[in-house]
């Protein structure tokens, strides 16, 4: 229980310096360098793309967040792998983003407590190269592209029950101008290496 309250703690601490949140990440700089009006583009042919699929749509002030369901993304007998039926929206993104000049794509992994700390960051970093890797199949190159993974770091709902876990386990692909894609992903980063720290 005392280990959990530090996890915590330090959890808190470092959402709080970094600025990050488990649907935007990034700082204050990112956020102040991307168009909201070049979001609001972005959004409509977004949401519009993903609808009748498992993948949802939400925003931030420096992104828009496609968020893939692990569950049904990746095979739950090689979880690193991508499932066929996965394929087809992620593709979709991947070229819609690589279309849009200026745009950049920043995807992290995430996963429920389930796993210790290491094995949970190993597949969260895969399973967000996996995607990536779709996206530079479609064209997109390093400059525009960057993938990490988190592990159980940015939860987004308890990992008490089966439901929650499910919902911690997942894929964000968060679509961002170019020129705010290093400031995001520094946010991030951040919190990885206070992961790897631990």
């Amino acid at each position: 229980m005392k280990m959990k309250l530090i996890h915590s703690a330090t959890l808190m601490l470092c959402l709080a310096v970094v600025g990050c949140s488990s649907t935007g990440g990034g700082n204050g700089g990112a956020r102040s360098e991307v168009s909201q009006a070049w979001l609001d583009g972005q959004e409509t042919a977004l949401r519009s793309a993903m609808a009748g699929s498992s993948f949802t749509v939400s925003r931030t002030d420096s992104a828009l967040v496609v968020t893939a369901p692990a569950d049904a993304t990746f095979n739950a007998d090689r979880p690193d792998m991508l499932l066929p039926r996965s394929l087809q929206p992620i593709t979709t993104v991947a070229k819609h983003v690589g279309a849009e000049e200026g745009a950049g794509v920043l995807i992290v992994g995430h996963l429920d407590n389930s796993l210790n700390a290491e094995a949970a960051a190993t597949l969260s970093q895969s399973r967000a190269r996996a995607v990536a890797s779709i996206f530079r199949l479609s064209g997109l190159k390093h400059d525009r592209l960057q993938a990490i993974g988190l592990g159980d770091a940015q939860p987004v709902a308890s990992n008490d029950n089966a439901e929650g876990r499910a919902q911690n386990r997942r894929v964000e692909i968060l679509v961002t101008q170019q020129k705010a894609l290093p400031a995001l992903a520094a946010g991030y980063r951040a919190t990885a290496t206070k992961l790897a720290a631990k």
